[in-house]
């Protein structure tokens, strides 16, 4: 197969269905030989089927592609190793690494359970964490290679009942710039795309309220392949100049997202006090200061 990932080998987590499914079929169709990577568990991370890899290993097979379904957990060292493996034991190489594996455990902070916060940071934080590291050796000795990370505009911006997500989510862009950082010697890059889109994970939002049934009949609007041409183009060589950037997709519309940056300074010459801070700092940047708000009050124009 031709296309900007020809002749490319690329690992996507999480790909048995969802956002995941699209970005692996578009790998392949895009020409790259694709490791469909995929526990086959509940949304909660319980149970476990190799159903959903195969089935989409098979569905690459049939378009004339090549992939091989893999069932370790992003989760932890040794399986993220493992998943790593299954692509230089299958196809010799691995040029593109694709974190979109996930799981949700919503609950309001102050009742979330330290069970709830550890299984959406494990598979969420760690699982990137893990398997961007086993990547990175080969990263290193071929000197090329991509990274792409499924942050959230939870993270970004925030949301209800999402503590454990949240901070995962914001952790995987703080990881992002750290790897390009220090991979950018290697010809290493590494990017994150925070996905609108409705799927599994997505369908589990409460639609009870008229503002929630409005917001989940949007996001109904959002294909999940629609997020996959720009994680094929951040994986390919086309996307080369490209480096720690975060975008959001939503729908047709592609969103460049803003990174933290100073807005407002005040300067005391003889320093501060607990009373001048009170007295002068803050009221001098108040006019600056950022609104409460959840991803919806930022974003919330219909899809395009």
């Amino acid at each position: 197969m031709s296309g900007l990932m020809a002749g490319k080998v690329a690992l996507v987590t999480g790909a048995g269905g969802g956002i995941g499914r699209g970005i692996a079929l578009a790998m392949a169709a895009a020409g790259a030989k694709v490791v469909v990577n995929d526990l086959g568990v509940s949304m909660t991370g319980e149970g476990g089927d190799t159903g959903p890899a195969q089935r989409v290993v098979e569905e690459i097979r049939a378009a004339g592609g090549e992939a091989v379904a893999n069932t370790d957990s992003v989760s932890t060292w040794n399986g993220a190793n493992a998943i790593v493996q299954c692509a230089l034991d299958n196809f010799g190489r691995i040029d593109a690494v694709v974190n979109n594996a996930g799981n949700l455990r919503d609950r309001m902070f102050f009742k979330m359970n330290e069970e709830e916060w550890r299984s959406v940071i494990d598979v969420h934080l760690h699982g990137t964490f893990f398997v961007s590291r086993a990547a990175a050796s080969y990263f290193k000795d071929q000197e090329s290679g991509a990274y792409v990370h499924m942050t959230s505009t939870s993270g970004l911006i925030g949301n209800l009942g999402q503590a454990n997500y949240s901070a995962a989510k914001l952790g995987i862009a703080a990881l992002s710039k750290s790897i390009a950082l220090d991979m950018q010697r290697f010809n290493v890059r590494s990017n994150c795309i925070a996905p609108f889109a409705w799927s599994r994970m997505t369908s589990s939002i409460p639609a009870e309220t008229p503002e929630e049934k409005a917001r989940v009949a949007k996001l109904q609007k959002m294909e999940a392949g629609k997020i996959a041409p720009v994680a094929v183009y951040l994986a390919s060589d086309a996307a080369s100049e490209v480096n720690a950037q975060i975008f959001a997709v939503r729908a047709n519309e592609i969103m460049l997202m803003s990174q933290p940056r100073p807005v407002r300074s005040v300067h005391m010459s003889e320093g501060w006090t607990p009373e001048s801070v009170a007295e002068i700092a803050m009221p001098a940047m108040r006019n600056s200061f950022f609104k409460l708000e959840r991803s919806p009050d930022v974003i919330g124009w219909d899809p395009i």
